[in-house]
């Protein structure tokens, strides 16, 4: 009989690394399915920050107009513009390209 460990062990090899690629295929397959149903949220956060209804938002939120219990992460500096780079960074890579992240 043949002494095939070698081949055997290969073989067991290529198909874990065939089995965690599929897995892996599986998952950013959903995830991207998941990026691409919230494009029109973040469209509409790019538009939102920085625009007058934003400044007026931060500004009654800052006077103190708005309810206690709000969430308010839109109103922070940091909150919006750190999703919208990362978008770009994320974009620019499904595209290919370097990233593009500016800090």
């Amino acid at each position: 009989m043949k002494d095939n460990k070698q081949q055997i062990a290969r073989i067991r090899r290529m198909e874990r690394h065939l089995n965690a690629a599929v897995a892996a295929a599986k998952r950013l397959e959903a995830a991207l399915d998941k990026w691409e149903s919230v494009q029109e949220a973040i469209a509409a956060l790019d538009e939102y920050y920085g625009s007058d209804l934003w400044k007026q938002d931060l500004a009654d939120d800052e006077a103190g107009l708005l309810p206690d219990d709000l969430k308010r992460g839109v109103l922070s500096e940091d909150g919006i513009w750190n999703l919208l780079e990362d978008a770009r960074a994320i974009t620019a890579r499904i595209q290919g390209k370097q990233d593009v992240r500016t800090c």
